[in-house]
């Protein structure tokens, strides 16, 4: 298929799915809605995938694959192209994914682990091809981008899942089975915070040559062009606005995960931050963003969710000592802090004789597998892109308030900020010539 012919199909599918989008909303249930694909293998027979990325995270998804048929292979960077290759001598090697999607038309399944910025053309092509996809997180690099990604997933019946891999170990399903018990009582209030921080800098002036293993127009893709430079690669991406979302769009889908989880959150109705003066190239060292989440039913009150990074982390909540990192449920009986491998109730003389609530959510088969299995029978995935969607919008909203400067009255509907017309251009990002959504 030709790159112009290819362009033309994905403009009619983007102009039905647009057109559609309403009922797609309308279809799309709960925060874990049991979204259904269509299976596209028996059980016996192997998966053949194509991994856009293929070193640093994408070496992790691709490990936990490996036992498919990987059949195509794509990065921009020829040594770790080259690098993968050994491993998976039978796939065919590429610079550009949408090549290897439109010429590998064997490919049932897709690994999507690059920069932000790549996230949703490469996760939107597959998927309008009819491909199953597995997206790192966030989600996407705008809010805009999360939306459409959930609604297209759910016109074309697809399997996903984003990589929050901690939402598969059995210590978050356990919190969500205490808090869901009631055992702290109603909750409205939650903090989560994050130590990292990835942010600060100012753009390099000197302008090296592009190494010659580097395809750099194609790492640039959708963002605006701007010469290369070594800061950018291989990690530092994500301190700079055009292709990351500091440290929280690095870190907020894992440690959000479990208050959304458990307390059944999606879109908020409002959204306030503060930090350091905005910078217009990188995002801030520290920050804090203020949520407020509506009620979900009579026994669910309206949840203010507090996140912090970098040097703006708290060293207590709530009068409790806590480490670098997690979140910490406030609730009518008492409060109950939780991380990736463990939590505690409060007061602890209260909670002393604390027994565990009946087992109600099942332990994972693993979360590329449950991928993997919803490829083949279309069951449904803990993290599909309905709720991953609704996750990675709330978290990069906290950037948009932060830019604009203004507590967001967010109307998830028409995906505006009510009061703030300047933010449309953080919710929906501009693209460069032949890289739009």
């Amino acid at each position: 298929m030709s790159m112009n012919r290819s362009h033309a199909l994905r403009a009619t599918r983007r102009d039905f799915l647009r057109q559609t989008s309403l009922c797609a909303a309308a279809a799309i249930g709960g925060v874990h809605s049991q979204l259904s694909a269509a299976p596209s293998k028996s059980p016996n027979e192997k998966l053949n995938i194509g991994c856009v990325g293929t070193a640093n995270q994408a070496t992790f998804s691709i490990n936990n694959v490996a036992h498919e048929n990987i059949v195509g292979l794509c990065d921009i960077d020829d040594n770790f192209l080259h690098e993968a290759s050994k491993r998976f001598p039978q796939a065919a090697k590429y610079n550009d994914f949408r090549k290897m999607l439109d010429e590998q038309k064997q490919i049932d399944a897709v690994i999507v682990a690059t920069p932000d910025h790549i996230h949703a053309p490469a996760t939107l092509w597959a998927m309008r091809l009819g491909k199953h996809v597995y997206c790192e997180k966030p989600l996407t690099h705008s809010v805009y981008e999360s939306r459409l990604l959930a609604e297209t997933a759910a016109q074309m019946k697809v399997a996903t899942q984003m990589g929050t891999q901690i939402h598969a170990e059995n210590n978050y399903r356990r919190v969500v089975e205490i808090i869901q018990a009631g055992t702290i009582g109603k909750i409205s209030e939650v903090h989560v915070w994050v130590g990292k921080g990835w942010g600060g800098g100012e753009r390099p002036a000197e302008m090296p040559a592009v190494p010659s293993h580097v395809h750099w127009d194609l790492w640039i893709g959708p963002a605006p062009n701007r010469p290369y430079h070594s800061t950018y690669l291989p990690a530092e991406w994500r301190r700079w606005w055009d292709f990351g979302q500091g440290t929280l769009g690095d870190m907020a889908c894992h440690y959000m995960d479990l208050p959304f989880w458990a307390l059944g959150l999606r879109h908020p109705t409002t959204i306030a931050a503060e930090g350091p003066p905005v910078h217009k190239e990188t995002a801030p060292l520290g920050l804090i963003v203020r949520y407020q989440f509506p009620a979900r039913d009579n026994n669910r009150p309206p949840v203010k969710l507090t996140w912090y990074d970098g040097n703006l982390t708290p060293k207590e909540v709530a009068g409790h000592p806590v480490p670098g990192a997690g979140v910490m449920f406030r609730g009518e009986k008492g409060d109950m802090f939780a991380d990736y491998g463990g939590y505690k109730l409060y007061p602890q003389s209260q909670f002393k004789d604390f027994q565990s609530p009946p087992k109600s959510i099942p332990d994972s088969i693993g979360h590329h597998r449950e991928w993997l299995k919803a490829c083949r029978d279309g069951s449904p995935t803990t993290c599909n892109f309905d709720y991953a969607g609704a996750l990675s919008e709330a978290v990069l909203l906290g950037n948009v308030a932060y830019r604009t400067g203004k507590t967001i009255e967010w109307d998830p509907k028409t995906l505006t900020a009510k009061n703030c017309p300047e933010a449309a251009g953080y919710i929906r990002r501009e693209y460069r010539s032949g890289w739009g959504v």
